[in-house]
């Protein structure tokens, strides 16, 4: 056996594997004595079917599955212990002649190309990055506490429509005179004033009363035309076809009455005795979005490294080389267009996988199937804890944990969120971190970003 490594280039290769008679004819021979052990052949026992037969009805397949298994075979032993650092896997050379004649053996030689992984530098050492932190303040911590009051209040019925209630009533169409359209749409819906866009409408609808009856545009009061065909009670595409003039005519207003900050509603919210004052409350409120937010800021300061480290981290790749292992190694058949449309979004995760990788190698970060399985058991323990379930004990719930990481789409997301958190870890330790503390609707514009 000899393999062959000839650069083409810095970034491919073409290994050519050599095989003569002596790496394969053993193998051969102990497979077709197998064949002969168990074929059933009319007119011969079990295990007296010629050596002779067997080789001129098996022999050729045998050698091809015996020369295909001894080429992988050496061609990833010769990427190992050379330590190619290779993408994707070798693929047969376009345009080559393969040597050998499968009817009369003798050396085969296979050419295959290689694709080289690409070497680079990652530069953020020192590297200075914003790191937005909201502001917790009494606003904020008044509003989160109005929030959960809402949230456990109850409706009740009011005359005259305010700043956050719920209208509910009829759209009917009309005709152009301003009469109601006979056999036109008439339909009951409900407007919340709080979540209006349009300051027209809020100012339109507030102080309206029950049994008010007045011309409504739907689209004012809607988001878009999903929400207006909802209204209407229409389908999105019937839209087209008819127009705005509607009246609408209220026949209840409802308004949250909030729940009273008091043991009651504090026996709602957390265990017995944990809450049992505003000011723990506000306590505890304060800890949770400060929990909430610094998760949030390490998210942010995640993604700017990683979009700083895919613009500024300089590859090249082997890009003709990648288009044709992609193609050959498909599951599903695909298009040269396919791959064109589609390449620039796979260059840019192969650059963001082979960054992460040389993090996690240079660093000696790792990922052990103990802290896999403890951060399943503590998201586990989580989802008990929202629906108010206590969690079972160690050994079940390590069970559990082991079982839902047989899903492979479960065991990649949680994957994923650990590799997250070490990558999130390391960026922090290494960058310099500029903190600004902004208030919460700056913080969310930053997120968006």
């Amino acid at each position: 056996m000899n393999i062959l490594l000839e650069d083409v280039d810095a970034l491919n290769a073409v290994l050519r594997v050599q095989i003569s008679p002596e790496d394969y004819q053993a193998n051969v021979k102990s497979a077709l004595e197998k064949y002969r052990k168990t074929a059933k052949v009319p007119g011969f026992r079990p295990g007296m079917v010629p050596f002779g037969f067997i080789q001129k009805q098996f022999g050729k397949s045998v050698l091809a599955e015996e020369i295909n298994k001894l080429t992988n075979d050496s061609l990833y032993k010769y990427i190992t212990e050379n330590k190619l650092d290779i993408l994707g896997n070798p693929i047969p050379k376009e345009d080559s002649t393969s040597v050998g004649n499968f009817d009369k053996p003798e050396n085969f030689e296979f050419s295959f190309e290689i694709g080289f992984a690409p070497t680079f530098d990652l530069a953020i050492a020192g590297k200075k990055f914003e790191f937005p932190k909201v502001k917790i303040d009494d606003t904020l911590i008044n509003k989160q506490i109005e929030d959960l009051q809402r949230r456990y209040g109850k409706l009740t019925s009011v005359e005259t429509a305010g700043d956050k209630d719920m209208i509910l009533g009829k759209f009917e169409e009309l005709n152009e005179d301003g009469s109601v359209k006979e056999g036109g749409i008439s339909h009951s819906t409900t407007i919340s004033l709080e979540f209006l866009d349009k300051k027209e409408a809020s100012d339109l609808l507030k102080g309206k009363k029950v049994n008010d009856t007045f011309e409504l545009n739907p689209s004012l009061v809607s988001k878009n035309d999903a929400d207006k065909a909802a209204m209407l009670g229409l389908k999105e595409d019937q839209l087209a076809s008819i127009g705005d003039k509607f009246q609408f005519t209220i026949s209840d207003i409802k308004q949250m009455e909030l729940a009273e900050l008091n043991d009651e509603l504090f026996g709602k919210l957390f265990m017995d005795g944990e809450v049992t004052t505003v000011e723990q409350l506000k306590t505890r409120i304060a800890d949770d979005l400060n929990r909430m937010f610094s998760e949030d800021s390490d998210r942010i300061l995640t993604r700017d490294v990683y979009n700083f480290l895919l613009e500024e981290t300089k590859m090249e790749f082997p890009t003709e080389f990648l288009k044709r292992w992609i193609k050959i190694s498909s599951d599903k058949p695909v298009t040269e267009e396919d791959i064109e449309n589609e390449f620039d979004a796979y260059l840019k995760s192969l650059k963001w996988q082979l960054i992460q990788s040389k993090i996690f190698t240079e660093n000696n970060l790792k990922l052990t199937n103990d802290e896999v399985i403890e951060h399943t058991k503590g998201l586990l323990i989580a989802n008990y804890a929202q629906y108010g379930i206590p969690a079972p004990d160690d050994a079940e719930l390590t069970e559990s944990a082991v079982r839902l990481l047989k899903n492979k789409e479960q065991a990649n997301g949680i994957y994923d969120r650990l590799a997250e958190q070490k990558l999130t870890t390391y960026f922090k330790s290494t960058v310099s971190l500029d903190t600004k503390e902004v208030s919460y609707d700056d913080f969310v514009a930053i997120a968006s970003k």
